[in-house]
């Protein structure tokens, strides 16, 4: 062998040997690094990194109403959230009580000075480490809140508010599409499509083709003093809203009040369309395509809620 030919050999094994020992000393350091928006971090700084909510959508929440210092339908949502944290496995902490629960989110509105009336997100993640299995089902939870302008619910009748079908995804027809977790990219696209069309909202279809809700609410159909609603077991959001018009309706004269499918060509029959949510109380749709809508039963109902709720 010709000393070139060591010398060759000696340079290749220095390398491999240093190579081997960057690459096994990365398993003995005390921390990592992470790039977030091109800045190099501790990995511990990161709290999004180690979020099982934000990597994979392992979370459910509730989005609630505050009048005056009044956590409107409090129950609903608290039972709600309970339902929606069994049906995902997690495991329910013993202070996640009815009081617990509504003392934190009051002294979060006190705290913050939203006297008059604030939206509130309470967003609970699964806790510990694993990639999609976790290592265990204890959780952590979040609440925000921000300002609201009103404190009644009110509804606009004088600026247009048009919709049309969001047809590229589907929801399923599943339990898991009627609690409210982190994973909503079909409600993110459908608003990004409605964005792109000068639209306000777009109506959700579930993968049997017929219309569940809207991407900001459940939906709701008058036909001939019949007020319809597309049922929970056709992957219609559970929604806290939902329940208390359901109720109010039941207690209208000449109305009939029915749970069914809704397909895209009953749309063009309805007299009114409306949308229900618990920021929004009730959302006249004036517009689906070519056809325009009335809004007597929404406004009624309007009317009634806000009488419920003591505002």
């Amino acid at each position: 062998m010709g000393k070139s030919s060591f010398r060759f050999e000696t340079r290749y094994w220095f390398c491999l040997k240093a190579f081997l020992i960057l690459y096994l000393s990365r398993f003995n350091r005390d921390f990592f690094m992470v790039n977030f928006n091109g800045t190099l971090l501790p990995e511990e700084a990161n709290v999004l990194g180690a979020n099982r909510g934000f990597l994979f959508g392992d979370a459910v929440f509730e989005t609630i109403k505050v009048v005056n210092n009044k956590i409107l339908f409090f129950e609903d949502h608290y039972f709600r959230l309970m339902a929606s944290m069994r049906i995902v496995r997690m495991e329910i902490p013993m202070n996640f009580t009815l009081e617990f629960l509504e003392q934190s989110i009051l002294d979060l509105v006190q705290t913050n000075e939203l006297l008059l009336a604030a939206r509130v997100r309470m967003t609970v993640f699964r806790n510990g480490d694993g990639l999609y299995t976790p290592q265990d089902r204890s959780v952590s939870y979040i609440i925000q809140s921000t300002a609201l302008d009103s404190v009644a619910y009110q509804m606009n009748t004088s600026t247009p508010y048009e919709v049309d079908l969001y047809k590229d995804f589907m929801v399923p027809k599943q339990l898991l599409s009627t609690i409210k977790t982190n994973n909503r990219m079909v409600n993110v696209l459908a608003g990004v499509f409605a964005k792109e069309n000068n639209l306000n909202s777009c109506l959700l279809v579930n993968n049997e083709k017929n219309v569940i809700e809207a991407l900001n609410g459940n939906l709701f159909m008058v036909v001939n003093n019949v007020l319809i609603t597309p049922p929970i077991s056709d992957g219609a959001l559970n929604g806290i809203m939902r329940k208390q018009i359901l109720d109010l309706a039941k207690s209208l004269n000449d109305i009939e009040v029915v749970e069914k499918s809704i397909s895209p060509f009953d749309l063009q029959k309805a007299d009114e369309l409306f949308v229900t949510n618990i920021i929004l109380g009730i959302q006249p749709i004036t517009k689906y395509r070519k056809k325009e809508f009335s809004t007597a039963i929404a406004s009624t109902l309007l009317g009634k809620l806000n009488q419920t709720i003591s505002i």
